[in-house]
């Protein structure tokens, strides 16, 4: 839990809020996760693409949680997965909400270059 908190620190403008039972996650008041303590668990915003594919690859950590419009928000259990593969996963969630210029000032300062 901790773990994935610290993660958060290495994107731009991430605010945490209290949501009673969850802690939401956004950037620029535009949400992109949902930590879940209780089940140790985290929501996050995805393709629709990349939700069925994980889904259909590793059911045993990743679950649908709903669609909306164009995205597929998965559910990801977090003692179940590498950290790395989980901030390549918030950091793609973080680049689907932010605003396209702070998405690629962040990418542009840590050399990352996106193929779309």
């Amino acid at each position: 839990m901790e773990e994935f908190l610290g993660m958060l620190d290495r994107l731009p403008e991430v605010r945490q809020g209290d949501g009673g039972e969850w802690v939401s996650l956004k950037v620029r008041g535009k949400g992109f996760g949902y930590l879940w303590e209780r089940t140790e668990t985290v929501g996050l915003k995805a393709t629709i693409e990349e939700q069925m594919a994980l889904v259909a690859e590793r059911p045993e950590v990743f679950e649908p949680q709903f669609t909306a419009g164009r995205f597929g928000w998965v559910v990801v259990h977090l003692d179940r997965i590498e950290p790395d593969e989980l901030f390549e996963l918030v950091t793609e969630a973080w680049c689907l909400t932010a605003p396209r210029p702070m998405v690629e000032a962040h990418e542009a300062a840590h050399g990352i270059g996106r193929s779309a």
